[in-house]
C-alpha cells in the first residue's frame, strides 16, 4: 500500500484527489495539508511513502518546501502536482529533490501511474519537460532559486517592500536580487522583466 500525503490549499482539489486515489486498491491518502507548513509538520510526525505537493500554497511552498521535506525526511518521495507548465518548473523541482512533476490538467490514470512510478523509486517527467532540462530551460535557468522567486513576485505586481515583508528579507537584499535578475536576463527595466515573465509563462498562478 502506498501511503500518500496530499498537500494543496484548495479543498476541492484535495477532495478530488482523495476520490481519484481512493479508487485505487494500492494507494491510500494517509494525510492532507492545506499549506506547506502543515505538510512539513505532518511529514515530520508521520511516515508516508509519497507526498503529492502543489507548487503554490500559502506560507512555505514550492522549491523551499521541497528542500525542507527532503531535509527532514530524505526517504520521502515527492511528486509535484502543479498548474504551472513543466518546462518552467520541472527542472527546479527535480533539482531541489522532487522525483516527479505533473500538471493539474493530467488525466487520473496518468496521476496514478506517476504515483506508482515515483513510489517505486522512479522519476516521472514528460518528454517535453525532459527536453527543456537538457536545453537548460531558457535564460532564467541561470537564476538562483531565490532570484527566480523574486522574479515571479516582481512580475506578479509585488513591489520590493512587499516582497521583502513576504520573504523576510531586507528591501536592500530584494533590490540586489532585482539588479542581478535584470543583469542575468539582459533586461533594462521592470516592464521588460514583466514582458519576459509573460512570454516564458513564469507568472504566479
Amino acid at each position: 500500500m502506498i501511503r500518500v500525503l496530499v498537500a494543496d490549499d484548495h479543498k476541492l482539489v484535495r477532495e478530488g484527489l482523495k476520490q481519484i486515489l481512493g479508487a485505487a486498491a494500492d494507494v491510500q491518502v494517509a494525510g492532507e495539508a492545506a499549506n506547506g507548513d502543515e505538510a512539513l509538520a505532518l511529514a515530520k510526525a508521520n511516515d508516508y511513502d509519497l507526498a503529492l505537493l502543489d507548487m503554490s500554497m500559502p506560507g512555505l511552498a514550492g522549491i523551499e518546501l521541497i528542500k525542507r521535506l527532503k531535509l527532514e525526511k530524505p526517504a520521502l518521495r515527492l511528486l509535484v502536482l502543479s498548474m504551472h507548465g513543466e518546462q518552467q518548473y520541472a527542472a527546479r523541482a527535480l533539482k531541489a529533490g522532487a522525483s516527479g512533476y505533473l500538471t493539474k490538467d493530467s488525466a487520473a490514470e496518468q496521476l496514478l501511474r506517476a504515483i506508482r512510478k515515483v513510489a517505486a523509486g522512479g522519476v516521472h517527467i514528460s518528454e517535453a519537460a525532459a527536453a527543456s532540462l537538457v536545453e537548460g530551460g531558457g535564460a532564467h535557468g541561470a537564476l538562483s532559486d531565490r532570484e527566480f522567486q523574486v522574479l515571479r513576485m516582481l512580475a506578479g505586481g509585488h513591489g520590493p517592500t512587499e516582497i521583502a515583508d513576504l520573504l523576510n528579507l531586507s528591501v536592500k537584499t530584494v533590490s540586489t536580487h532585482k539588479a542581478r535578475i535584470l543583469q542575468k536576463l539582459g533586461l533594462g527595466s521592470t516592464a521588460e522583466l514583466v514582458r519576459y515573465a509573460i512570454e516564458n509563462g513564469l507568472l504566479e498562478g
